[in-house]
């Protein structure tokens, strides 16, 4: 086995936090090594290549190696609220939504339990599991990580939150995440390459960007996008989001405690055709609300 996958002294995330996951204790992200997860669903509100008329089949996991104060799923994130499952059991999750009729199995926010997505993928995809697979992803990810996962994901869907290491230090307490984030997208884009649609117009492999802008943070927004032009070209997809709610600790927090402006957001889409990036997606301002938050009650799990 990997070191890398090592849950005795784990050092799956740039945390590195050398935590005994393995007989129960909790790492950086709160969680032991067994996966743990809220909600099992048919999520409707991803991109439309991603979700399409059938759904998306979302496994909502708990934990999180990264502390956004913003966060819209906090009690899943940083409350932990979930449920203990088995590899086995959770290839058998992957196996039921896609006899739900799913576009695809969705992992949201799996990082941190690689070793047994690993392993439940591979048991799934003995028992027939043949819908693609997307890896969402918070974008603060080892590479080496990743690595494990090559030929067991189709679609990475990674954010790229941050460029400023001061942003990502007072939002996230992850000082070095752009550095990180990159280089992971890096090893995404390595092993899935450019996108590939299906004839209805569905994601069957490839990447897509995430990036959601914050209030007062345009600036930052362009230089990521400056990045991705200048190391990806027009060979990933882009989604620019305007979902940004003042939720948990940002309701009390400037410049978060206020929605995203008009101006702003069209600010970093019109920069985003200026550098000559072409292919992606946009965001109406209807988004920003809490309604597309899930109830995470542990459904189907």
């Amino acid at each position: 086995m990997s070191n890398i996958l090592n849950m005795k002294n784990c050092i799956l995330c740039p945390r590195e936090c050398h935590t005994d996951r393995e007989n129960g204790n909790k790492g950086f992200c709160g969680m032991s090594a067994l996966p743990s997860a809220a909600l099992v669903s048919k999520h409707m509100w991803e991109e439309p290549c991603i979700s399409g008329e059938n759904g998306s089949g979302t496994v909502f996991f708990s934990g999180c190696n990264l502390k956004c104060v913003f966060c819209q799923n906090f009690d899943i994130s940083q409350e932990g609220n979930g449920k203990q499952i088995s590899a086995e059991r959770l290839a058998e999750i992957f196996i039921e939504q896609q006899n739900r009729g799913v576009h695809n199995i969705n992992l949201v926010s799996a990082g941190h339990f690689i070793p047994a997505v690993k392993e439940a993928l591979i048991l799934a995809k003995e028992k027939g599991l043949a819908i693609p697979v997307v890896y969402n992803s918070n974008g603060y990810e080892k590479a080496e990580a990743l690595k494990e996962l090559e030929g067991l994901v189709d679609i990475y869907l990674p954010d790229i939150k941050y460029f400023s290491s001061d942003i990502s230090k007072n939002f996230s307490f992850a000082e070095n995440y752009f550095d990180v984030a990159i280089n992971a997208v890096k090893e995404m884009y390595r092993q899935v390459g450019k996108n590939e649609f299906d004839e209805n117009g569905m994601l069957k492999k490839g990447i897509i960007i995430r990036h959601l802008v914050l209030p007062s943070c345009r600036q930052d927004s362009k230089k990521i996008l400056s990045a991705i032009k200048e190391i990806f070209g027009n060979n990933v997809y882009v989604s620019i989001m305007n979902q940004y709610t003042p939720m948990y600790k940002a309701k009390n927090m400037k410049p978060l405690n206020r929605r995203l402006t008009t101006f702003e957001y069209e600010d970093v889409i019109k920069y985003f055709f200026d550098i000559g990036l072409e292919n992606g997606f946009m965001q109406s301002r209807l988004s920003a609300t809490d309604a597309y938050t899930p109830k995470f009650d542990h459904s189907g799990i």
